[in-house]
Formats: C-alpha cells, structure tokens, sequence
C-alpha cells in the first residue's frame, strides 16, 4: 500500500471492511489516525493477545489517556493493565458476572426488554438507537450499579465521550471545542460515580456498587481509586459494546429478511445468529497495545513503544481463517470470541451482552414480523468500536 489509510474517513466508518481486506494485503502496517501499527490478520491478532510481555496492554492507557486529556479513570482501570496487577482486579470482580449471577438477572433483562419493545411505535419512523439499543443495556447498568433509569441518555453521552478520544488522537495540533467537552465529560462523570459510591457506603443496597465494596480476595478490598475506575469501565463496556451489537443485529435483520423469517420461526436459533453478528459486524473494532521492545511480524519491524493496534473487524473477516468471510452465514459453526478479546483480558461482561441481546431480539421478533429502513445511518467517529449513533427504522408486525 502507498501512503496511510486514514480509518476514520466517512466513507471508511461507513463500511470498512474493503479498506480492511486492503490492509491485510499488508498486514502489518501504519494507519491514521494517530500513526498507529495495526495487525489484522486472524492469526497476528490472537497471537498478539496471548504476549502481554511483548504487546502490553498500557496501550488502551496510553490511547484513553494523552496528555491533552490527563485524568480518566476509564483508562487506569484494569483495562489498562498487565499482570500481576490485572489479575488481582479481575479476581475481585469476576464473580458479579459469573453463572448465577446470570442466572438471578435474567428475569429482570427479560422484563426490561419486554417493556422497551412495547414502547416502539408500529409503522412509524423511529430512530431505533435511541429507542430499542441504548434503552436495555442502559437499564441493565443501572440494575447493576443503582443508577437513576432516568438518566440513561446522559450515560450514553458519556461513553460515546469516552470512547471518541482515540478520534482526536494522542498528539492534536491544536486545541478544538471537542477536547474540552470530554474533559468536563471525565469531570462530571467522576462527579455522579462519587456521589453513588459515597451513597452505597451508607446505605448498602443489593447491587454490583455494594459487592464490589464488600469484596475481599485474600483480605483485600478495593481501594476508593480502584471502585471509580472499575465504574468508569462498567459503564463503557456495559453500554458501547451492547448498543452496537443490538443495531448491528437489528440493521442485519433489515438487510436479511429471510433471516428474520427464520429466527421468527424459531427463536433458539438466535444465540447462533448473535455469534455470527459478532464477527460479521463486531462492535469492538480495535483494542490498543504498546510494544515493549522491537518485535517483528511477517517481517516488518515494529519499534519499541510502538502503539498498536489488533484490529479484531479485520481479523474477524480474513479469507484465511473463515471460509466466505464476507458473506453473513447464520449456519456458520463454532463461537468466535474474537471480539470479546483473547487471553487474560477476555471481556468480563461478554456472556451479559450475549445474554441482553438475545432478549432484546426474542422480545422484539415476538410483536414485529418486518424491519425497514427509513433514512441514513450516522456512524460514531471511534477508532476502538464501531456502531452508528442513529438508525431509523419501521417496524411492521405484519
């Protein structure tokens, strides 16, 4: 390739994966944004997961973190972090997400949906972002962590803040509007968690708030620091990744009637469908790294303290590893967990965005038969997920 693909350009953001399967011709290479070293094939990407020795993961820091933002406790929660420190973090918080835990919220997602889908109007143009993705996993976080469900949009607000940084890139030439408001975005963010954790301490309730300052591993608790920054990451991963996966299942469902047919016929198929969805259209697009020494992949040298980027929406369609990699196959086998991650930093929430999307699609093939666009999408402008921040549609129930 000749010159840097710019991989925020509108064109791109809209469909991506041309310019994808053009990268992998060059697999290790440099992008814009922000000059980042990008892997995209199947196999460098997992790879590279399983070697935080070599490809540490202060690479989400130091993207979530540049000097022209400073604090964020987003990025010095343990997403950004190698062992031994992640493994402690991660051990004190896993149980929240485990089986039973699942297992006791599953009623309350099932509820949320069912109420969420009997709100959207039949026949009618509604942007089905705002009105069927943000809503369930927006509630599922406030189950979680006590959050007042009136204030779903202003979350929402905040973690497109969050993760838009990597948009504006590590070194800008000049200070823009758009910087400040991500700076009082962290400010006020911090401010509303604070008042949660402060409540939690006096009056304990029976949600994630309460369990995390309870948790002990070995007699260690959480410190005040480590609480704010696990609720900064709960509330970018359990809203982002969520949202996208819903409207990129429910744009899939447009552009595939045939698909919705079936599904419709039979709901048990739409675990397979989701996991199809999740490569097809992963809504995490790139997780960071920096390099810790010089490293060479397919003979291309990446410097020391090089940032990279492990491109899972490139790898998730590469030819070599998935038979027809660009058509969308229901009936494809196996779980790819790719765009969950790989290796110690697997995403914790993964089997909870499973589980909220396959509600929110059975509550939702139940009262509509059709699915159709009514006007353009508008994509988020990110460089580590991709989703689109409206999407109207009609629904039909027959």
């Amino acid at each position: 390739m000749s010159g840097r693909v710019n991989l925020l350009l509108p064109e791109v953001r809209a469909n991506p994966y041309p310019t994808y399967a053009e990268l992998r011709r060059s697999p290790v290479c440099q992008v814009d944004p922000g000059g980042y070293w990008v892997l995209t094939r199947h196999d460098d990407v997992v790879a590279a997961f399983k070697n935080p020795q070599v490809f540490s993961n202060i690479g989400m820091r130091v993207a979530t973190k540049p000097a022209w933002l400073g604090h964020n406790p987003f990025a010095d929660s343990m997403i950004g972090m190698d062992p031994p420190n992640h493994g402690r973090l991660r051990s004190l918080v896993n149980r929240a997400f485990g089986p039973s835990a699942l297992a006791r919220l599953e009623p309350r997602v099932r509820a949320f949906a069912d109420s969420i889908v009997a709100r959207l109007p039949e026949g009618t143009p509604v942007d089905f972002v705002d009105a069927f993705s943000l809503p369930l996993p927006a509630s599922v976080i406030g189950e979680l962590i006590g959050l007042d469900p009136t204030q779903h949009h202003l979350f929402k607000r905040w973690a497109d803040d969050l993760t838009s940084i990597s948009a504006i890139g590590p070194r800008p030439e000049r200070e823009t509007p758009r910087m400040e408001e991500i700076r009082a975005t962290v400010k006020e963010t911090e401010q509303y968690m604070g008042r949660v954790l402060a409540s939690r301490r006096v009056e304990p309730r029976d949600d994630l708030v309460t369990d995390l300052i309870n948790a002990r591993v070995d007699g260690e608790s959480l410190t005040d620091t480590e609480l704010m920054n696990f609720m900064f990451l709960l509330l970018v991963a359990g809203l982002e990744t969520t949202i996208h996966l819903m409207s990129h299942s429910v744009r899939v469902l447009m552009e595939r009637p045939d698909v919705l047919e079936r599904l419709r016929a039979d709901r048990s198929r739409i675990p397979r469908f989701l996991e199809e969805v999740l490569r097809y259209e992963p809504p995490v697009q790139a997780i960071m790294r920096v390099t810790t020494g010089d490293t060479e992949i397919r003979g291309v040298t990446i410097p020391k303290g090089s940032p990279v980027a492990l491109m899972m929406g490139a790898a998730n369609r590469d030819e070599t590893h998935f038979a027809g990699a660009d058509a969308f196959d229901m009936d494809r086998e196996g779980t790819n967990n790719l765009p969950f991650g790989h290796g110690i930093h697997f995403c914790l929430g993964a089997p909870l965005a499973r589980l909220e999307a396959r509600l929110g699609l059975e509550a939702l093939l139940t009262r509509f038969a059709r699915l159709t666009p009514a006007g353009p999408l508008k994509w988020n402008q990110s460089m580590t997920v991709r989703g689109p921040v409206s999407m109207p549609v009609v629904a039909y129930a027959e």
